[in-house]
């Protein structure tokens, strides 16, 4: 009986393996990694009450780009419609307020911001023109001149980003890459003509819905594409290349935040997993509810956020890369649950997302090539405040001045009414008394 059960046991063993339809056999066949296999649900609720940081607050790059992102507009309008002499009347741009999402009239917009544009009245029937200033006009020729250099890093980010989305063909909608242009630092135009600004491994594709899309092909010979915390773990000599290795995220908790001895382990044991690159294919073999699932979309946040100018960007604009990039959906809980390496804002009645690393490390993550210049433009907004109060204060000033004149003539006037009264009062001399005399 014992060599009976023996044969069957081997004789079912030998179905299994025979059969390519089995599961264990396919899962072999395609060398998926072991840690893929063998996964545990110990699901922690992390919760962690949300702490403001002025210093991220603060940060005028990250909250001020929504503002800047229509005055650049303008002065793109202004500098493609008079290349020689930066000036156009208020007509040219005074119907493009829907389009560049100016939410008040585009004049009193322009008006606002007098350090960047100068008004003053034109040839023709007294309508109101508008020109760059000098600082304004130089700051464009530096922008243009960072575009012209750092091309190549731009054209590398956009091909990151879209080797990050999920599916054999690495492809993103058209729609979806102008709507985060403003954030990889992309150039107005630059997707309006993709055949004279992209290289051979971009190519228009049709996606479904009737979408456009912009695909990249790679090359069999072409090294592996690594993420920031794979080069920065080469530095430090903590990563060697592997698929299976460990990386840990750098942490940057902030002042007063402090995690329950629970929550504390879970985060001991999260980093000790295996680190899952973003440019890797594994969201097919996870479990979407486990650890290791989790790392990886935290993994890809890290990643897509340290491409963009300012490392941040608006959690609603995140969201609409949820499909394409292979991200649950509940993503927003990924910020949540690891506020030592993210950080919500809530200023400007907007959440916006920001990468703590790019902040508070030393030189962890590279710096974008156009987040000077942003800075510089906004330096440049920020005098405006200070020309329009002294506006405010030569006003006044004027007008007190108008005031006295107004008084002083009054006084004038009520001194001489008041001598005719007097004058009037007066008793009349007696004739007596002119002959005495």
């Amino acid at each position: 009986m014992v060599l009976c059960h023996g044969c069957r046991a081997r004789s079912l063993l030998g179905k299994v393996f025979l059969n390519s339809q089995s599961p264990l056999v396919s899962l072999l066949q395609n060398r998926i990694p072991l840690y893929c296999l063998i996964q545990k649900h110990s699901y922690v609720d992390v919760y962690m009450k949300w702490k403001k940081d002025r210093f991220f607050d603060s940060i005028e790059s990250i909250h001020e780009c929504s503002e800047l992102k229509r005055l650049i507009a303008l002065k793109n309008c202004i500098v493609s419609a008079a290349p020689e002499d930066y000036c156009i009347p208020i007509y040219v741009v005074s119907k493009k307020g829907l389009e560049l999402e100016i939410p008040i009239k585009v004049a009193k917009f322009l008006r606002q911001y007098p350090s960047v544009f100068e008004e003053f009245k034109g040839p023709k029937y007294d309508l109101p023109w508008f020109r760059l200033t000098e600082k304004a006009i130089e700051l464009d020729k530096e922008e243009r001149e960072v575009y012209s250099k750092c091309k190549l890093d731009l054209i590398e980010r956009l091909k990151k980003l879209i080797l990050m989305s999920v599916g054999e063909k690495k492809v993103l909608p058209l729609k979806i890459i102008q709507g985060i242009s403003w954030y990889l630092g992309l150039p107005e135009q630059f997707l309006k003509d993709p055949e004279r600004n992209l290289d051979g491994c971009f190519r228009i594709v049709d996606m479904e819905e009737g979408l456009k899309g912009l695909a990249v092909e790679i090359e069999g010979n072409e090294e592996r594409v690594l993420s920031v915390m794979q080069k920065n773990a080469m530095r430090k000599g903590v990563y060697s290349g592997g698929e299976m290795e460990s990386i840990a995220f750098p942490l940057f908790p902030s002042k007063g935040v402090r995690l329950k001895t629970k929550i504390s382990d879970w985060l001991d044991e999260f980093q000790r997993l295996p680190y899952l690159s973003p440019y890797a294919e594994f969201s097919g073999c996870l479990n979407q509810d486990s650890d290791l699932r989790e790392k990886q979309v935290v993994g890809i946040l890290h990643e897509l956020l340290s491409l963009f100018v300012e490392h941040a960007a608006e959690r609603k604009k995140l969201l609409c890369l949820r499909k394409y990039l292979g991200l649950p959906q509940k993503v927003h809980k990924a910020f949540e649950r690891h506020p030592h390496m993210f950080y919500l804002s809530f200023r400007n009645k907007t959440c916006t997302a920001i990468l703590k690393e790019a902040y508070r490390g030393k030189s962890a993550i590279e710096a974008h090539p156009l987040a000077k210049v942003r800075k510089k433009y906004i330096n440049l907004m920020n005098d405006s405040d200070i020309i329009l109060k002294s506006r405010r204060v030569n006003n006044r000033v004027c007008n007190h001045k108008n005031n006295m004149n107004i008084k002083d003539l009054d006084c004038i006037e009520e001194e001489a009414e008041d001598e005719c009264i007097y004058l009037n009062d007066c008793e009349p001399i007696p004739e007596s008394m002119d002959s005495f005399s």
